[in-house]
């Protein structure tokens, strides 16, 4: 009897995954697997060096152009909402993109926080060349960086720079002069914004 149920259900799954395949929207519900944060973002940093050619348009953005939006106001809220220092936050948009809105780096990293496209998607962010959402993408991920390597901010700002994979790799800072200098950059900016409060 139980070799009957699991091979059953072992063909019911089947002839769902094919009716999904085929019919998308005629396929029954099924309960997904719930992917963990850390699984989506390593599929998306296999998948980013594909996205390169799928950058949205800059002249789509929709950038807020009202007085009382600014840079600031947009990073304290989303400093406040993810627990990260806005004087972290100021520091990785000036060595990302120098305050540049519509930045766009040589292997598509996209605004204020530098967002790959695949990494953009799975933060949320539908426009990166919208600071508030750019900000808020960076932002968390940040925050997800931070809780990853239990606030070591050196090994989260190596993986916001190279990658997690990359960190967890090497088990620390990588090898990589573009990262160390990033790295060290980040943390002076940083340390340059708490002195000037």
């Amino acid at each position: 009897m139980q070799a009957k149920r699991v091979g059953l259900e072992r063909v019911i799954k089947r002839i769902n995954e094919i009716q999904e395949r085929f019919c998308p929207n005629e396929a029954p519900k099924q309960e997904k697997k719930r992917e963990r944060f850390v699984d989506v973002l390593s599929r998306v940093e296999r998948e980013s060096s594909l996205d390169v050619n799928v950058l949205p348009e800059k002249e789509n953005s929709k950038i807020p152009t009202s007085e009382n939006v600014s840079l600031n106001s947009i990073i304290k809220r989303h400093a406040k909402n993810y627990n990260v220092d806005e004087n972290l936050i100021r520091a990785v948009i000036k060595m990302e993109s120098g305050g540049k809105t519509d930045a766009v780096s040589p292997k598509g990293a996209m605004g204020l926080m530098q967002l790959m496209p695949g990494t953009a998607r799975m933060l949320g962010v539908n426009n990166p060349y919208n600071p508030d959402e750019n900000i808020e993408g960076g932002v968390k991920y940040l925050a997800f960086l931070s809780d990853k390597y239990k606030g070591d901010l050196e090994q989260a700002l190596a993986a916001y720079n190279a990658g997690p994979s990359r960190v967890d790799s090497y088990g620390g800072i990588p090898p990589f002069p573009e990262t160390q200098q990033y790295v060290q950059n980040v943390l002076a900016e940083y340390k340059r914004n708490i002195g000037s409060e």
